[in-house]
């Protein structure tokens, strides 16, 4: 696996995507960065995080899905991907907030965004952005976010990450291709607050009570609500409100 490290780049996405765009380059390459001054986030969210301090991580990933597959498949594949690494180094309270967010207890470790590209001829390339709050230990203004080190009380060597995790998804994929029910109950039972009631915010900023009882094959989460139905929302639809 080839690793390509940089000081700082805006986004160590859109550098490997540039890059698969100009090259012939080797699967599972990956980029890491000491400081990003662009990151991205889910709907649209900026990933901030303290130069040199974090895992800011971006994987390309050759033909792991064909135009059949469901798409989400690779985030379930991702965070249960990094969420066992992390189960390895004895992380606790670990779970996957929807749809791939790593939370320990109820802070916010870590995150992936995934970019799908469609080649010619059918194939899809994918960019797996990975942030992991490592060793920053300052976190103002960001109540729900914590880091290995605080939650640990102690440093970690974040050069171990970028293949220990690029490994595991390797790994993952592998057992996806012959077992994916299993994958996708493990992923179940990791649901942060699944099967508790909590309070959930839509787009007209409403509020209103459900549990979660899982998600569907295309990625949205399922939802009991207060009426007893159940609902499914996509991720700009609906805001766990914790």
């Amino acid at each position: 696996m080839k690793l390509i490290k940089l000081d700082a780049i805006d986004s160590t996405n859109d550098f490997l995507k540039t890059l698969n765009s100009q090259e012939d380059l080797e699967n599972f390459t990956m980029v890491t960065a000491e400081n990003q001054t662009n990151g991205k986030g889910q709907r649209g969210a900026t990933w901030a995080t303290e130069s040199g301090k974090n895992l800011t991580l971006s994987i390309l990933t050759k033909n792991t899905l064909t135009p059949n597959d469901q798409v989400f498949d690779l985030s379930v594949i991702t965070s249960l991907a990094i969420n066992q690494v992390l189960e390895d180094l004895n992380i606790p309270q670990l779970s996957i907030k929807w749809p791939n967010d790593i939370m320990s207890y109820n802070k916010k470790i870590g995150g992936v965004l995934i970019e799908n590209i469609h080649k010619s001829g059918g194939e899809i390339h994918s960019i797996i952005g990975i942030g992991l709050n490592v060793n920053q230990t300052d976190f103002e203004n960001l109540p729900k976010a914590s880091s290995l080190a605080v939650i640990c009380n102690k440093e970690f060597d974040k050069t171990i990450f970028p293949e220990l995790i690029t490994a595991r998804i390797k790994k993952t994929i592998t057992e996806w291709r012959t077992n994916s029910e299993k994958l996708w109950q493990i992923y179940f039972q990791k649901l942060f607050k699944k099967g508790v009631p909590m309070p959930f915010q839509n787009t007209k900023n409403e509020h209103f009570m459900g549990i979660i009882l899982g998600v569907s094959k295309t990625g949205k989460l399922q939802v009991q609500l207060e009426d007893d139905s159940i609902a499914e929302f996509d991720i700009k639809e609906i805001t766990l409100l914790y």
